[in-house]
């Protein structure tokens, strides 16, 4: 029988996680995560980053990690604020860094409070599901991270629940992003045209066809080597 102390020094990550996320809405720090709020400041935060350029570079990329390893709604407007502070590159590998980070940080903090736990809880079709899911992990996590549709911290979690490893969740997660976040930060980078017609911007711009057509058909490239080796070993039985 495990130690309860052992047990507890598990958890200790996922308490600390949790109760950062509900000091942060105490706190009512959620209120700076809105397009109002980059308006009201753009002129101050445009001058800062003009000023202190590789200052705000890090404390952007560090508040973005935080916010996808709390699982917190605000990574699209950081996206959208990365855009219009850095422009389409430097925001688009700030955003990618940070995502992808934030989410490893999710995923090793998950795997590290529940470990074999759960696994050996569950019915014996989750352990099915997690063998196969091994297999072709890279190709099935990329498919998710590609389409839209799947919320990111389901996917990172259930990836961490799953033992994937995390040298293929980073390469799956790090390239998976990297169209829808290219997509949200070329909004961001035209939020000065908006601000002026006093409109705001389209977040569900990446579900329009011209959009999610082309993401889904990469998704559906991703899946073809699974297919391919099910179609080949079906051949030869």
């Amino acid at each position: 029988m495990k130690n309860p102390n052992f047990r507890f020094k598990r958890l200790l990550p996922l308490f600390i996680l949790l109760i950062t996320m509900l000091l942060f809405f105490l706190f009512g720090l959620d209120q700076y995560l809105s397009f109002a709020f980059l308006k009201q400041h753009r002129d101050e935060l445009v001058d800062w980053t003009t000023q202190h350029y590789a200052l705000t570079a890090l404390t952007f990329l560090l508040c973005y990690i935080v916010i996808v390893a709390l699982s917190i709604p605000g990574a699209v407007f950081m996206t959208l604020a990365g855009g219009f502070l850095f422009g389409i590159f430097i925001g688009s590998v700030l955003v990618i860094m940070a995502a992808t980070l934030g989410a490893t940080l999710l995923f090793l903090i998950v795997r590290y409070a529940f470990g074999d736990w759960l696994i050996k809880k569950t019915s014996p079709w989750i352990k099915k599901m997690e063998h196969g899911f091994h297999k072709d992990a890279f190709n099935y996590l990329l498919f998710l991270r590609l389409i839209p549709l799947f919320p990111f911290w389901i996917v990172n979690i259930v990836a961490a629940l799953l033992k994937v490893r995390l040298i293929t969740f980073i390469a799956a997660t790090l390239i998976g992003i990297i169209p829808g976040t290219v997509v949200y930060i070329s909004v961001g980078n035209g939020l000065n045209h908006l601000f002026e017609i006093n409109k705001t911007p389209d977040l569900k711009i990446i579900f329009s066809p011209s959009i999610l057509l082309p993401l889904i058909a990469l998704g559906i490239l991703s899946l073809l080597p699974i297919l391919y080796r099910k179609y080949k070993g079906k051949k030869y039985e």
